[in-house]
């Protein structure tokens, strides 16, 4: 017995997670309740150690950890974690190989020359936004059939809009075939915007130098926006198109669960029945947590939480004329985004026999 654990605890993925934002604290705290990946350093600019503990013990959305980290002088520490704290600005200057670091999560959405990434010393590095530049884009249960560990080392696991239109869309699409769509994301506010009016806001993830409309107050308004979400989704599965798809996107104020309300027009006709009970069966076959069909009256915080990609909402789904659909999808952008993400890199590292 002995014998099997010094194996597994030898062959164990050691990563390190940079950035520790949303999705960066939502990787951190399923990591530490699943117990299968072993997150040994956190690379973060914040350098008050005290308040990286604090932030990770308390959250305003998702509550309170039961097992507190307390702060130390270079890591931070609880009954059965410790994590070393790094404040390197550029990933080039970690010492991964010293620290021997497998594998980085980088939740940081800053963009990294992906060349530069590919010479770092860990094995694969996960991204946690969409980058054409990277050696694949993947979403769970959609494409990461085909990844290969000789081809792939750097990693986009795509956005959370796109992990959530896309295991409805494929299924749509595989059984009917899509002709048209129009999607519209509703999507809760985010840290970069601002709780009153104030001057326009850049986001170099969208190549925008001064969005307008997000620089008005997230707190007060409904505000309009352009959305990656088809673009995203077009890297992992190339047959969704803006050529034939619309999109745009709300920002409304709640701290989490978006939504996306979608109309395709198909080749082949249907009914409501028998799309629902579609979706039905394809919720009792899959074998990661997909797509879940909600069926009871419910808001958006009843759905934070849920793991799943995508949360189908039968009070509306509709078919017009048996050739048009109408969906309403629920996800949490943070928790089941991170969710997805987690269990996308632990399927991965099964396929090489690690220790996950």
């Amino acid at each position: 017995m002995l014998l099997i654990i010094l194996k597994a605890t030898i062959l164990k993925n050691r990563i390190l997670l940079n950035g520790l934002g949303r999705i960066g604290k939502a990787i951190l705290r399923i990591a530490l309740r699943d117990k299968s990946l072993e997150i040994v350093a956190i690379n973060e600019l914040n350098k008050n150690i005290k308040n990286i503990a604090y932030c990770l013990n308390y959250d305003s959305t998702y509550g309170t950890i039961e097992d507190k980290f307390e702060a130390h002088k270079s890591y931070i520490k609880n009954n059965d974690t410790k994590i070393e704290i790094l404040n390197y600005s550029n990933l080039e200057d970690i010492d991964f190989e010293g620290r021997n670091i497998d594998i980085v999560i980088d939740a940081s959405g800053s963009k990294n020359e992906i060349t530069t990434l590919k010479k770092l010393y860990p094995k694969l590095i996960f991204l946690t936004h969409p980058n054409k530049d990277a050696d694949i884009n993947m979403v769970l249960g959609i494409n990461d059939q085909l990844f290969d560990f000789e081809k792939h080392k750097v990693i986009s696991t795509s956005s959370c809009n796109a992990t959530a239109l896309l295991p409805v869309f494929k299924l749509i699409d595989d059984n009917y075939k899509v002709a048209s769509a129009d999607v519209t994301t509703i999507h809760p506010l985010l840290s970069h915007q601002k709780t009153l009016d104030c001057q326009c806001i850049g986001d170099q993830n969208r190549d925008i130098n001064c969005n307008f409309e997000f620089g008005r107050s997230a707190t007060q308004n409904i505000i309009p926006s352009k959305t990656t979400t088809v673009k995203a989704a077009n890297l992992v599965y190339p047959l969704i198109d803006s050529s034939f798809i619309s999109s745009n996107s709300f920002r409304v104020p709640t701290s989490v669960v978006g939504a996306i309300n979608i109309v395709l027009n198909i080749n082949k006709n249907t009914t409501k029945d028998e799309l629902v009970e579609r979706f039905i069966d394809y919720e009792k076959n899959q074998t990661t947590k997909l797509i879940y069909n909600n069926f009871e009256p419910l808001v958006s915080s009843d759905f934070k939480g849920i793991e799943f990609a995508s949360i189908v909402d039968h009070r509306f789904s509709e078919v017009i004329n048996f050739n048009m659909i109408k969906l309403v999808i629920w996800y949490d952008n943070e928790r089941g985004y991170s969710s997805s993400v987690v269990e996308l890199i632990k399927n991965i590292l099964k396929r090489k026999n690690y220790a996950v």
